[in-house]
């Protein structure tokens, strides 16, 4: 077995359901004993950027700080996994080269569904912010990854999760059977 821990990069647009499927990915770990840290990036960027503007500089800053979060962990036997959309493909490619054990996951959802999800969010849930497709819509923001900067969906991540098609639950599932495959390794 490899040593290292390894890492799997939840990514998708906002309200796809990245933060739900990452935290119920990690309770399936945990009933087959396999520890997991989540590293999210809502949670992250309240540290780093406590009022965020969402430029390119600051995303440049919070995700080069998940990386730099991410290989610590894994080479310190720590397996993790990371919650965030990563609107530029460039963010996840870095992460790629820079931990051995690395899997992608994407989860696919389509735009209007991320939008409603959003705005029947509750205030506070994982942390993310509120509202964002409504300031988008209305020009309020021009920030927001699928409508107002693009988001690169990944050219060939190791697993791909549709989750208005699925529960949070199925979607974990997939991703959970690719990092069983990877503990195997």
């Amino acid at each position: 077995m490899n040593e290292g821990g390894w890492c799997v990069w939840i990514t998708g647009l906002p309200g796809s359901g990245k933060s739900l499927i990452a935290r119920v990915l990690l309770e399936k770990l945990e009933s087959r004993q396999i520890r997991a840290q989540i590293v999210s990036s809502d949670i992250l960027r309240k540290v780093i950027t406590p009022v965020p503007k969402y430029t390119e500089e600051e995303r440049d800053m919070v995700y080069n700080a998940i990386l730099f979060v991410a290989k610590l962990l894994t080479q310190n036997g720590v397996n993790v996994i990371i919650d965030a959309t990563a609107n530029r493909r460039r963010y996840r490619d870095q992460a790629r080269k820079a931990i051995p054990r690395f899997v992608e996951a994407y989860i696919q959802c389509r735009l209007e569904v991320c939008v409603r999800r959003e705005a029947e969010r509750k205030a506070g849930a994982y942390y993310a912010p509120r509202d964002i497709y409504a300031k988008a819509f209305t020009g309020t923001s021009k920030t927001v990854p699928g409508v107002g900067v693009s988001y690169e969906k990944p050219l060939h991540p190791e697993v791909t999760v549709n989750s208005d098609k699925l529960d949070p639950s199925q979607c974990a599932q997939e991703i959970l059977e690719v990092i069983i495959r990877l503990e195997e390794t």
